[in-house]
């Protein structure tokens, strides 16, 4: 069932798998357009809470996590207030290039001492939402940063130094 689909987001720092994410995210943007972010965040608390175990202390993480992958999802700027370093993620279907892009990151990661969650996206559906049309795609914090090729190791560099200062 694609309800019970398994989407790893990140809360409070820790990469989460979360149970009916999409769906949940797709009927809540259909229902509360136009709703404060309050009442957004508060709908899908009640909604994701169903399936997912959301502990009364974490009730506040998971609920500003949700808002954030709930305005991802609808394409409006979101505040990150760092969770917890970069989020970076490699999108392909784990071909030679992808595999090498994701080996030179972790590499410059471990090299400058970045702390930064990084996910290899492999699930063509996933890879469709974010809107790229090649492979690999790069992207840092949300924003694509290369389509179709493996940048330059410098380029990498660059980008995730720049990233981490932010």
């Amino acid at each position: 069932m694609s309800d019970d689909k398994v989407t790893r987001i990140t809360v409070g720092g820790h990469a989460t798998g979360i149970i009916g994410l999409q769906p949940i995210l797709e009927e809540v943007a259909k229902e509360f357009a136009g709703r404060t972010d309050d009442e957004i965040k508060a709908e899908l608390l009640n909604r994701l809470s169903q399936k997912n175990y959301i502990s009364s202390r974490t009730r506040d993480v998971y609920g500003h996590a949700f808002l954030r992958e709930f305005k991802k999802f609808v394409g409006e700027p979101f505040e990150d207030t760092g969770d917890g370093g970069l989020e970076i993620k490699v999108l392909g279907p784990g071909c030679p290039r992808c595999e090498k892009l994701e080996q030179d990151l972790m590499a410059m990661m471990a090299e400058f001492n970045i702390a930064a969650g990084l996910e290899h996206v492999r699930d063509p559906i996933e890879i469709a939402s974010y809107g790229v049309m090649g492979s690999p795609a790069l992207i840092i914090n949300g924003e694509v940063k290369a389509v179709g090729s493996v940048p330059p190791k410098n380029k990498l560099k660059e980008w995730l130094l720049e990233a981490a200062k932010r």
